[in-house]
């Protein structure tokens, strides 16, 4: 006889199997219906609509939609993923981000010009604005680093830790010119390390960064 738990795991894999057969119906579907029930979706399960869903069940919807909007491209697309990184919503955020990292990697152009229009839409404690740049980091593009000077101006100061993280991971002593004006920024910003939370200011983190990136300038010059 099958055990209770066997016969769970079971109707896992079925509802499974039918999310996927569901995920593909609609990614084959009229993109303008697709996107417009997206659209609505995202605006419900952020409030939007005046209605408050159970924060599960609002991460559901929002997890789901940025698979689904994976699947296309267009402005509507690119902005729709942001406003999925801008609720407050992690699970959902971390797939929205990876879903708009993959675009990048093939439509950069159409990304870049996305944030340039969320830069200017979004109130600047969007907690899109402190996703952004990590979404930017694995990006192959030149255009990278002009998009992280703009978030470098930004007012949010975790925004600004953000963008500060990103141009070294980026590497490109470029940056050292836009971060310069921080290094005596006396906001500041938590930071998660391996004992636990902490608060450093903006300068302190800025004076850091073009430390690493003035060095790896100087490594550069000695190899070539």
């Amino acid at each position: 006889m099958e055990s209770t738990v066997a016969a769970s795991l079971k109707k896992l894999f079925d509802a499974e199997r039918h999310a996927r057969h569901m995920h593909d119906e609609l990614a084959s579907a009229p993109r303008g219906e697709v996107l417009a029930a997206a659209r609505a979706a995202v605006t419900e399960a952020t409030g939007g609509k005046g209605e408050v869903l159970e924060p599960d069940e609002a991460s559901l919807r929002l997890v789901c939609v940025a698979r689904l909007l994976g699947e296309f491209e267009g402005p509507e697309v690119v902005d729709g993923l942001i406003d999925i990184l801008a609720s407050e919503h992690p699970d959902a955020r971390s797939e929205a981000g990876e879903q708009l990292q993959g675009l990048a990697f093939d439509r950069f152009r159409e990304v870049a010009l996305g944030i340039e229009r969320a830069l200017g839409r979004l109130p600047q404690d969007s907690p899109a604005l402190v996703e952004l740049p990590y979404v930017l980091v694995e990006v192959p593009e030149g255009g990278v680093l002009k998009l992280l000077e703009r978030f470098l101006a930004l007012a949010n100061a975790d925004a600004v830790a953000a963008a500060i993280e990103a141009c070294v991971e980026v590497g490109d002593p470029a940056a050292v010119r836009a971060l310069r004006p921080l290094a005596e920024d006396e906001r500041k910003t938590a930071i998660v390390d391996d004992e636990g939370v902490d608060e450093v200011t903006i300068g302190d983190l800025a004076a850091d960064a073009i430390e690493l990136l003035s060095g790896a300038g100087e490594d550069g010059a000695g190899e070539g």
